[in-house]
């Protein structure tokens, strides 16, 4: 048999190769790259790319260059960041070299629809690769360090890997808390007003007292008693994709809105559905509200030890804003106003914090204190 000009063969085995792809896109309706034989990779074959993809569900696409192709996973919870957790990877079809570089929105209707771009990338070491578990070390800005993926061989998921980090996690990074109990006011006065500065006052909208767990594009939302909440609320979900990767724990409310108004009656009603067909039923008849007013936990680092103006102003650089989520405000010195306004409004009192309190969870602290309107008492608002 003649043997195959080298060109020829290589253009033929990357058909083969890219096959799959080439199946589920078409060329006059997708922005993505098509292989047309003439690229060429790397000098050493070992460059590496992860795309953040925005599609029906946010995910990480890790994409490794191997003869001639990029081998390719679907990470939903994206790199885990410390050797303990491992995460699902999902075995796709093999991408063309051209995509290193891609970044754009693949429209609605067509196979991956959303907007991706890249998250990071470098190059990367093989230090064990075959069809049960490849093990390579990354070095790009974001992702630097060794990483393995291990087919599960699962005869119903047959795509099913999982992925974990072998090296320690990054030197300061602080794993995000499955759960951290609210800080709670005392009873009280509007302190002194002198001298300025010294305490921050909020509107109490007499909401669901709730914790936002932020990890991998996703929110868990828990309740004061660490319940998941989240299935109840999902409007909400939305907030956990704005994170990307960043992991984030923030402490807030939901309020229900009845008419474009805080209702009790609306919220014990949302509360009560606890299936995301019925909650979804509901939301535009009366649509929740998440209420960000603390972060403790961001990016890997503790925060709850910093001092409260500190922790608002990080929030404030979040730019938490959305019809269902929101940062409300804060002001200083104002105490007597705030109140004022907040009976004006028909809310039920104000929460006075010290600007230079440290987040102390689980505790009720003179460092926050509840001052009901005059028409209220303490028993009767929320924090």
């Amino acid at each position: 048999m003649a043997k195959q000009p080298k060109r020829e063969y290589f253009i033929n085995t990357m058909a083969t190769k890219l096959g799959e792809y080439q199946e589920k896109r078409d060329a006059d309706r997708t922005p993505e790259p098509f292989p047309d034989g003439a690229e060429t990779g790397s000098d050493d074959g070992d460059t590496f790319v992860i795309q953040e993809h925005h599609a029906r569900r946010l995910h990480w696409d890790v994409r490794l260059e191997r003869d001639g192709v990029l081998v390719s996973w679907a990470v939903p919870m994206g790199l885990p960041n410390d050797p303990e957790t491992t995460h699902l990877a999902v075995h796709t079809e093999d991408h063309p070299l051209a995509y290193r570089t891609f970044e754009g929105t693949i429209p609605a209707g067509e196979y991956g629809a959303g907007r991706m771009s890249i998250w990071d990338c470098g190059r990367y070491e093989t230090l064990h690769w075959n069809d049960h578990k490849v093990d390579v070390v990354l070095r790009g800005e974001r992702a630097n360090g060794r990483y393995e993926l291990v087919n599960q061989h699962d005869e119903d998921e047959p795509r099913k890997w999982m992925i974990r980090r072998k090296h320690a996690a990054a030197d300061g990074w602080e794993r995000l808390p499955s759960f951290l109990k609210p800080m709670l006011a005392e009873c009280g006065k509007i302190p002194p007003t002198a001298p300025k500065g010294r305490w921050a006052y909020e509107f109490d909208w007499s909401g669901l007292r709730t914790s936002a767990r932020i990890r991998g594009g996703r929110v868990v939302l828990l309740d004061a008693d660490g319940n998941d909440v989240t299935d109840s609320f999902p409007e909400l979900r939305g907030l956990g994709e704005g994170f990307g990767s960043t992991e984030a724990y923030l402490d807030g409310e939901i309020i229900v809105l009845d008419q474009g108004k805080t209702s009790s009656d609306a919220l014990a009603r949302r509360r009560q559905v606890t299936t995301v067909s019925a909650a979804k039923r509901l939301v535009r008849q009366l649509p929740a509200v998440y209420l960000a007013y603390d972060i403790l936990h961001y990016d890997g680092e503790v925060r709850w030890d910093l001092p409260y103006l500190d922790r608002r102003a990080l929030l404030a650089d979040l730019g938490l804003s959305d019809e269902h989520w929101q940062t409300p405000e804060h002001y200083l010195d104002e105490g007597e106003a705030v109140l004022e306004a907040s009976e004006a409004h028909g809310l039920a009192g104000v929460v006075a914090k010290r600007t230079t309190s440290p987040y102390r969870s689980g505790e009720r602290s003179r460092d926050w204190r509840l001052i009901p309107t005059t028409t209220r008492t303490c028993e009767t608002v929320s924090r």
